[in-house]
């Protein structure tokens, strides 16, 4: 199956606004600790899988970090 031009233009702007993404999050909180910064990007909207791979842990960690935040939306 062939892409059309659409398509693989939007493939391009994807994967361009998922390094976007990526560079702004690596600055959030530089001066934060890890847990700091996962609280900091999960507030932000980033979801865990993306999360860890900016801050170079695994998703289990980054939902660790978080799971205060959730409990916090439950009360």
């Amino acid at each position: 199956m062939s892409l059309t031009n659409e398509e693989k233009l939007l493939a391009e702007l994807s994967e361009k606004l998922d390094v976007l993404i990526k560079v702004v999050s690596i600055q959030v909180g530089a001066d934060k600790t890890v847990t700091e910064r996962a609280r900091l990007l999960k507030m932000a909207g980033v979801d865990n899988h993306s999360i860890s791979q900016v801050l170079n842990t695994s998703p289990d960690a980054v939902r660790t970090f978080t799971k205060h935040l959730r409990n916090k939306n439950k009360r």
